[in-house]
């Protein structure tokens, strides 16, 4: 076989992170080469596994520790590569929850620069009727048949919350993939030859920016049944910072009294005896996660009572 058949089968395993943390009440990952990629590389036979490789390269390229991670998906589809004639790359990604050591460190970015109709903490993002209805409209109406176009209606409807619909803060993945499909991202774009710059959202390498849309819907998936927070927060904290870090990453509000009720029937957070006076207002109690859950990592967890929209 030609030497050049046998480089366009090559096959790369490639080991990508999403670094996750939270910082004054904002979610915000780690990422490499200004902002425009997650880190990662190659898997090497002198890597002893898969997540000592992938630890290995987030501490060379970022001097960041990795603490607490799980594998998260495989990527293997051939039509998102960049390139035809590129090497095929499986990717293999990883979810990782830290508390980013410097807010001021050019890596961190906040997740809502590259999702911005994710964020409805102070309700729907204007991009969503602004740009992104208009747009899915546009590509609902260019379907081929009635049918085809009665689908897409329902589908850009259910998963962007539009004529009336609920929003699902679980299904970023989903939204991220119909804006792809339907022409609307940079990465897709940039695939068929065109400018990225009517994309939507900042756009990152490769599939770069899907994998990160992975993680979100995971993480915003796992804190409503395991307190998987407690890797985010600071060892003593106020519950009005446990809840803005729980707001931060679902990216809804939730009902105070009613958060804090849960809290205690949960009984996932214990007083230190301490206060803070950092807020405006009388000191407030300072709490930690209780040893069970810090030791354990598997109780049933932190359902979210969201408020109402």
């Amino acid at each position: 076989m030609p030497g050049s058949q046998r480089a366009s089968r090559s096959v790369v395993v490639d080991l990508i992170a999403v670094l996750a943390a939270v910082t004054a009440g904002e979610p915000r990952v780690m990422t490499v080469t200004k902002g425009s990629a997650l880190p990662s590389g190659p898997f090497e036979l002198a890597h002893r596994s898969l997540q000592q490789g992938l630890r290995d390269w987030v501490e060379q390229q970022t001097h960041h520790p990795l603490g607490y991670v799980e594998q998260l998906y495989t990527f293997a589809d051939k039509d998102r590569a960049d390139a035809d004639t590129a090497p095929r790359t499986i990717s293999i990604s990883y979810l990782g929850l830290t508390r980013e050591h410097d807010a001021a460190e050019a890596g961190w970015h906040s997740w809502y620069e590259y999702f911005p109709w994710e964020d409805h903490r102070a309700g729907p993002p204007p991009v969503i009727a602004r740009v992104l209805a208009p747009a899915l409209s546009a590509w609902a109406e260019d379907a081929s048949t009635a049918g085809m176009r009665s689908e897409r209606r329902l589908r850009a409807a259910a998963t962007f919350a539009l004529d009336g619909a609920r929003w699902n803060e679980e299904l970023t993945l989903q939204r991220y993939e119909m804006l792809y499909e339907a022409g609307i991202v940079a990465e897709r774009l940039r695939r068929e030859g065109h400018s990225e710059a009517g994309g939507a959202g900042r756009p990152m390498i490769a599939d770069h920016r899907r994998i990160l849309a992975t993680g979100i819907a995971r993480l915003r998936a796992k804190i409503k049944y395991r307190p998987v927070v407690f890797e985010l927060m600071p060892p003593t904290f106020t519950l009005l910072q446990l809840q803005r870090c729980v707001e931060a990453i679902a990216g809804r509000t939730l009902h105070k009294q009613n958060f804090r009720r849960l809290m205690e029937q949960q009984e996932l957070v214990e007083e230190t005896g301490g206060t803070t006076s950092e807020s405006l207002g009388r000191p407030a109690k300072l709490f930690r996660f209780r040893h069970a859950v810090v030791e354990e990592r598997a109780l049933a967890g932190t359902k979210l009572p969201l408020a109402p929209t």
